[in-house]
């Protein structure tokens, strides 16, 4: 079994809709996910008494918003994979 590194294989050809379905779709969650980070961002410049305050368990808010920023961010990956999906 030989590589051969020089042949190019048939490659998958994207139509032009669903390249601007994919971009659209990125841009909107990209926003989405720009308002969750500029609330954390607001509360931390101008409230940082309220993002001391412990939430659950003794865990502030900044740290549970933080964790909540990764959850939501791996969120929207998902829906970014559901909705740019080919559908066969």
């Amino acid at each position: 079994m030989a590589l051969h590194f020089g042949e190019h294989g048939e490659r998958e050809q994207e139509h032009e809709g669903d390249v601007a379905h994919n971009t659209r779709m990125g841009v909107i969650l990209f926003f989405v996910y720009i308002l969750f980070y500029g609330g954390f961002m607001i509360l931390s410049a101008f409230w940082p008494k309220v993002m001391s305050r412990p939430i659950l368990g003794g865990v502030n808010l900044a740290v549970m918003y933080g964790f909540g920023l990764i959850v939501i961010a791996l969120v929207l990956a998902l829906i970014y994979m559901r909705v740019c999906r080919k559908s066969n």
